[in-house]
């Protein structure tokens, strides 16, 4: 077939690598046969795994590479001295256009450092964010920025607001989506110096919905499609997100199994309960997307396991369908640039 949407697997990244990965690679194939899969890593270790599991075969092609990027290390210096590493190699993979997009568990540093300077910048885009998708009580919402821009400026705050109407209206179908910036209360003169420079900014840009500030608690309730933050803020809403989630999912599972009657019951609702709380299940949704790239860099959890992997690389199918980085390229093109809020 020859319109695959063609992902780059760092198949050697992750706490779960690479059974959880090729796993998860297997999975994706089997499940659409819009994508082909570039599994990067020790070749050797890769087909032992691959032997293992059923696949249609053309699916899924191995790229040997010798070494390994570790969380721990320096991610400037990684990327410099292990230029055979299976990160290096599948960001490569994408420079050079044989892959439309890119997938790992792997170190986040190091994914972030390659993405600018293998994969490289839509030109104009001043700083590229990762952007996961979030569960609300609507649907889901874009967190952008949720790791890679820990100082960013108002202009990168706008820019983020940009390319994150431009990925929920084009991959999640969600017209005119509502932009909020996050801060500690709904009113305009409240926030940081950061917010308080951004909020007029993005308040008088013409091509984006905003809606105003958003309160953290009000996010999981679906106040707005887009939540825009600097990373340090984004990160923190994520990892809570992610905790308190866990939590409850413990708790509620405890408090069934106090007594014979929470046991009764907890085996007639379980149905209706499993459904409730897979929709609040941050795996479903894939990876984080690094926008802004040349191509498509997707960052997953390190703990990823393969339902993670393999919504993360079923998520480059719509994303490269639709040409979200092209609709990003345009978008920043013809951006007005925005200095001093109009009367």
């Amino acid at each position: 077939m020859s319109e695959w949407v063609k992902v780059a697997v760092d198949a050697m990244g992750g706490d779960n690598a690479p059974v959880e990965t090729v796993k998860g690679a297997v999975e994706a194939v089997n499940e659409s046969s819009k994508v082909k899969v570039y599994l990067v890593g020790v070749k050797d270790v890769l087909e032992k795994e691959l032997a293992g599991h059923t696949y249609p075969r053309e699916q899924i092609e191995v790229v040997h590479a010798s070494e390994i990027i570790e969380t721990a290390e320096p991610p400037v210096m990684a990327i410099r001295k292990k230029k055979d590493s299976s990160l290096v190699r599948a960001l490569n993979l994408v420079k050079d256009g044989t892959c439309d997009a890119y997938v790992s568990a792997g170190s986040t540093g190091a994914t972030l450092v390659g993405g600018q300077v293998i994969v490289g910048r839509i030109k104009g885009v001043e700083r590229p964010p990762l952007a996961p998708l979030i569960p609300t009580a609507t649907g889901c919402a874009l967190l952008i920025d949720c790791g890679a821009n820990v100082d960013a400026r108002p202009s990168h705050l706008v820019q983020f607001a940009k390319m994150g109407s431009v990925y929920m209206e084009h991959v999640m179908g969600v017209k005119n989506p509502k932009v909020g910036i996050v801060n500690i209360g709904a009113e305009e003169e409240k926030g940081n110096a950061l917010v308080k420079e951004t909020f007029p900014l993005l308040k008088n840009c013409p091509d984006i919905n905003f809606i105003g500030s958003v309160e953290a608690r009000d996010i999981p309730a679906g106040a707005a499609d887009v939540i825009v933050c600097e990373a340090f803020v984004g990160n923190v809403i994520l990892k809570t997100y992610e905790g308190v989630g866990l939590t409850l999912i413990a708790k509620v599972k405890e408090g069934m199994m106090t007594s014979l009657r929470s046991k009764i019951g907890a085996l007639l609702v379980k149905p209706a309960l499993k459904t409730t709380l897979k929709a609040f299940d941050l795996e479903q949704y894939g990876g984080a997307p690094m926008l802004g790239l040349k191509g498509l860099v997707v960052k997953t959890h390190g703990s990823s396991r393969a339902n993670e992997i393999k919504n993360s690389i079923l998520q480059c199918i719509t994303f490269t369908e639709q040409k979200i980085s092209d609709k990003i390229r345009e978008k920043i093109a013809t951006e007005e640039v925005v200095s001093e809020p109009k009367d």
